[in-house]
């Protein structure tokens, strides 16, 4: 499927209702593999959709072939509490993939939030995930400031090979000069890359073949990411080479 052809025909609609949630229940089985155990519940959807969440679905016709799901959060302060929304899953089916569609989803969720005055999206991605880092922070214009070990416990999830489920957190300031930046395609102005942290182009690989080796790159990139953010740097910038995918430090604050 060529790239054009596709985005002609996807279109993205905020989901409502039961069967949509269903649909979108069924669609995070296929996509993660998850145990059933594992799997956000259909309650959660309801709930999220009626307390403030985002719910966006990708279709092809008539048949979804992704999803969006949001919930609000707050981050309360000493002087007030911002309210912001967290991420918490997006999939695309296999066939659709590397089409744009991702983006056509976080597009619409950035439009949405921005029209109830959210300006702050956050995220979760597993730092191995090169393809998923690159999109998040050059593509979206995310930044990094966070490392949590093992969020999720293990799970069943093939994508997941038995690691422990480190993610990174990103956060999308959505109407900074940062993200206004990216997504125009114009320059962004890095400030000086103080550290560098690679990630080797066939970890996917090695998470299948050579699990040992995949959890010790993944302990080194734990102990340098919460090293680094110790010292006040931030992850806002990221390469990409033949070899590797390398993620560049930074001095923050730099929304």
């Amino acid at each position: 499927m060529a790239t054009g052809e596709v985005a002609t025909r996807i279109t993205l609609k905020h989901l409502e209702t039961l069967p949509d949630f269903r649909e979108a229940l069924r669609l995070q089985k296929e996509i993660w593999g998850f145990s059933d155990i594992e799997l956000l519940p259909l309650r959660l959807f309801v709930v999220a959709h009626k307390v403030g969440g985002q719910i966006i679905g990708a279709f092809d016709g008539e048949h979804m072939i992704g999803f969006l799901l949001s919930i609000p959060g707050i981050k309360p302060s000493a002087e007030n509490a911002e309210t912001y929304l967290h991420s918490h899953m997006m999939g695309v089916q296999a066939p659709y993939r590397n089409l744009g569609i991702g983006r056509m989803l976080k597009l619409a969720q950035r439009e949405e939030a921005l029209s109830r005055n959210v300006r702050l999206v956050e995220w979760t991605f597993d730092p191995l995930e090169i393809k998923n880092a690159y999109f998040n922070i050059e593509r979206l214009g995310a930044v990094v400031r966070r490392y949590v070990l093992n969020q999720y416990g293990t799970t069943t999830s093939h994508l997941h090979g038995g690691l422990p489920t480190d993610r990174c957190v990103a956060e999308w300031y959505l109407d900074s000069a940062r993200v206004l930046a990216v997504l125009d395609g114009r320059p962004v102005a890095y400030d000086s890359v103080v550290e560098r942290v690679a990630v080797p182009n066939d970890i996917a690989e090695l998470r299948q073949k050579e699990p040992k080796r995949a959890r010790d790159i993944q302990r080194n990139l734990s102990e340098a990411f919460l090293a680094h953010f110790q010292r006040g740097l931030a992850v806002t910038g990221f390469e990409r080479s033949a070899d590797s995918g390398v993620y560049l430090f930074s001095q923050w604050p730099s929304k």
